[in-house]
């Protein structure tokens, strides 16, 4: 499934990421183990979850030794339980040890925001809204997270500020209001792009709407608000719903959802997500 994000870019940051850990060379490992030592490890899952990164961590290893053997017992987008054993490595001991840190830190930070993207997903199911990231994700990381939460279930927001027009508060003063907004992003912007406005209260969406707006995001609304605001675009646009929806528990999701909102974004997904708990076990061969 990785075939889908560009190779450049998954090795930039799998080479920035050895740099960074490995320096001019693994001190520890380098002095006591000795040339030509082969080592194996299974990575086993420490609590339940949906695992994501497996084929990261094989690129990190090919990258230090091609001949290192990486098998994936599951896929990207599986769910795990406590116990089972997702993959298994072999090969040079000394190689095996450099890049271990950094294939197990994407690998449980991804599975992390995969993780936490599906219970999202598993509370709104039904409703018929998507579940959205944002641009709220770790810098440098960004096609890893944004990868991470459509294992998840999800949908991904913006990659970067040219894939689409999102007015918000500070834009709406500098042009002078929404409608000015709208009219100078519809001047500029190739026709291809959406834009989408962000309101606050129904005052605001409804000059968004007369405006023609794309997408109104609905921020920090109170649900019933929400639900007048959904009613009040019948159709017109589609309707997002953001501002702190990763504090909220699976019901006042869902209830979110319920107001009949196309979309709901969290930022929470990928910004400050808990990395799933995945060990790996070493056997000397």
């Amino acid at each position: 499934m990785l075939e889908h994000i560009s190779a450049f870019e998954v090795e930039r940051i799998l080479k920035s990421a050895l740099a960074e850990d490995v320096g001019s060379g693994d001190v520890t490992s380098l002095s006591t183990v000795p040339p030509g030592r082969t080592i194996s490890g299974r990575y086993i899952a420490k609590e339940d979850g949906v695992l994501c990164g497996l084929e990261v961590v094989a690129r990190a290893f090919a990258l230090l030794d091609a001949s290192i053997a990486f098998t994936a017992l599951a896929a990207d987008g599986d769910r795990v339980r406590k116990g089972d054993v997702i993959a298994t490595v072999s090969g040079d001991a000394r190689a095996i040890l450099a890049g271990e840190r950094v294939g197990l830190n994407l690998l449980q930070h991804m599975s992390g925001v995969a993780t936490q993207t599906a219970r999202a997903v598993a509370a709104v199911a039904g409703t018929g809204a998507k579940i959205v990231d944002t641009r709220k994700t770790t810098p440098g990381l960004r096609v890893l997270d944004k990868y991470a939460v459509r294992m998840g279930g999800g949908g991904n927001h913006r990659f970067n500020l040219a894939d689409g027009v999102l007015i918000k508060d500070n834009h709406i003063v500098a042009a002078g209001g929404i409608a000015a907004a709208v009219a100078a992003a519809r001047a500029r912007a190739p026709h291809s792009l959406k834009i989408e406005v962000k309101v606050e209260t129904l005052e605001q969406l409804r000059e968004a709407l007369e405006a023609g707006a794309d997408i109104i995001m609905l921020d920090n609304m109170p649900t019933e608000t929400m639900r007048e605001a959904v009613r009040l675009v019948a159709g017109r646009a589609l309707t997002e719903a953001s501002g702190n929806m990763g504090d909220k528990t699976d019901a006042e999701l869902r209830a979110v959802a319920e107001t009949g909102v196309d979309l709901i974004s969290i930022g929470a997904l990928t910004h400050s997500v808990k990395a799933l708990d995945i060990s790996l076990k070493f056997s000397w061969d």
